[in-house]
Order: structure tokens, then sequence, then C-alpha cells
């Protein structure tokens, strides 16, 4: 048994309206996930096997909740917010960074025996910039951190990782990295391939958020169709023994009438065998023992 964590950056539960990508297109992927519900006081679902459900991102702190900040609670089950005060982002701030350095969910995997595996891969420029300027994102420092390889070029090229926008172009049409096209089935497909080898497998997308700060609907449909089929696959050809959980660390791309995060619950998802104690989760601070009690 496995966990598949896929964690989407700027998707919060917005309301059925116009601005809002979910309500003007029908994503398959969401419609199961949710039942039909991803929407503003939407029924939940608790089901045996499958779980949706909103859940807190703001933290108990005023104003808009950033990624820095939710994504170290996220991933290590501690208020970073209520830490330093107030909400941070991008990147994690140095008052928090001992977290995802120490206490993240890889450290936990790897103490308990067990095989955590981050499934991005990054370009060497990447690499280049983030060591000269000793800056790394939450799940990147969360990575290295608990001495778990961060994939580039050569993992690619053996179908082990996969790139930021899952079909693999902006790499060569950008970078001139010569590596192929692939359809988002097909980097499904490397996903629950690689899985079988692991006890936790971490997948993040984030262009999601860079849509919705761009507030424009055809961003968010280029953006969401792979990622939909890509969810899709997954869902639909995973183990039943596995575990698949999905959620984000803040709103903002349910809601593109503003350029700014939301303060919208964010939704979680989870799919799988003996899944009941994600109904006791309220908000980012408890996703960690979540997932732990499923490893």
């Amino acid at each position: 048994m496995a966990v598949i964590f896929i964690f989407i950056d700027g998707v919060g539960i917005g309301k059925s309206s116009e601005e809002n990508p979910f309500y003007n297109h029908t994503y398959e992927s969401f419609e199961l996930l949710s039942a039909g519900n991803f929407h503003n006081g939407g029924d939940q679902v608790t089901e045996a096997g499958h779980i949706y459900k909103p859940i807190d991102a703001n933290l108990n702190i005023e104003g808009f909740p950033q990624s820095g900040t939710g994504q170290t609670t996220l991933f290590t089950g501690e208020n970073a917010s209520k830490v330093i005060g107030k909400h941070f982002g991008p990147f994690p701030h140095s008052g928090i960074k001992y977290l995802l350095q120490e206490q993240s969910i890889f450290h936990a995997v790897k103490e308990a025996g067990k095989k955590p595996y981050f499934m991005n891969a990054y370009p060497p420029i990447f690499f280049e910039l983030s060591e000269r300027r000793n800056r790394w994102s939450c799940t990147t420092l969360m990575t290295k951190s608990a001495e778990v390889r961060l994939n580039s070029t050569e993992e690619v090229l053996n179908e082990e990782a996969l790139t930021a926008e899952i079909v693999q172009n902006a790499w060569r049409e950008r970078l001139d990295i010569d590596i192929p096209k692939i359809t988002a089935t097909d980097a499904a497909q490397r996903l629950l391939n690689v899985v079988q080898d692991y006890d936790l497998v971490l997948y993040e997308y984030y262009l999601t958020d860079k849509a919705g700060h761009n507030k424009n609907h055809d961003d968010a449909e280029r953006v969401l169709k792979p990622l939909d089929e890509f969810l899709l696959h997954i869902i639909k050809n995973k183990r039943s023994r596995d575990v698949l959980v999905i959620t984000s660390d803040h709103g903002n791309l349910e809601d593109l009438s503003v350029k700014t995060h939301t303060r919208n619950e964010v939704p979680l998802f989870v799919m799988g065998e003996g899944i009941e104690h994600f109904n006791q989760i309220e908000s980012l601070v408890d996703m960690k023992e979540g997932i732990l009690r499923s490893v």
C-alpha cells in the first residue's frame, strides 16, 4: 500500500459564478472527486473509500494565506503562520525553515522505516540559481533536508519523474532540453509505475496558482485540462489499496475576479481503503498526521 499525495497550489472552493473556472467548465476528475459538489455550500462526501470536504487554510491569522506558510503547515503539521505571526510566501520565511528541515512528513516517513519520493523534476538552471541564492521552495527544501533525491533531466528521461507542467513542453520549448513530449495520461501512468516502489509519492502542481494570479480564463483552462486528464487516469487506474490524497495550500484560481489569493476553504479529496481517519481533518495543520496514518 502507498499514499499518492497530489498537492495542487492555489485552488479553493469557490462560488457557482462565472469567475470560477470549475463552474464554467466541466472537469471530470473534480466532478468524480467531489461527487459534483465542488462549490461553496456543496455537500461533503463521507463514503467508504471516498471523502470530500472543505478544510481551513487561514490558520487563525488575518489576511490572505500564502504559499510559504501554507505549504510549511501542510507538510509539517505545525501552524507556520502562527509561528511567525503572519502569512508569508511564496518561499518559506527564515523563521519557519527549521520545520521543513527537521519536522517534515518526509522525515517522519523515513523515521518510520518507509520510503518517500518526490515526483517532480527540475531543470539544471533551477539548481544553479537555488544553490547560488540559497533560496528553495517548501517542497524542495523539505526533500533535500530529508536526504530524498531531487530529480532532474536524467530521471525525466528514465521515466522516473515529471516536469511541473505534466506534459514536458516547457523544458524543450523554453530551455532547449531534449526531452520528449508526453500526454497527461502518459504522465499519470508514469507516476503509478513509480508508486509501486515507495510508501509515499508526492507530486506538486503549481501552475494553477500562476493562472489564478493572471485572472485569465484561457490560462485557467490551459492548466486545468492536463491536470484533469492526469487526475482522471490516476483515479481510474490506481491500485485499490493505495490512498489518493489531494489538497491545496490556499484559494486563488476559483475566483478570477481578483488577482490575490482568497480566504476560501480548500478541498480535501481522499480515495482508497481505510481512510475514515481523514474525516477528522479540519485544517492544513491536520494533514501530516492524516497521511502518516495511511502510509
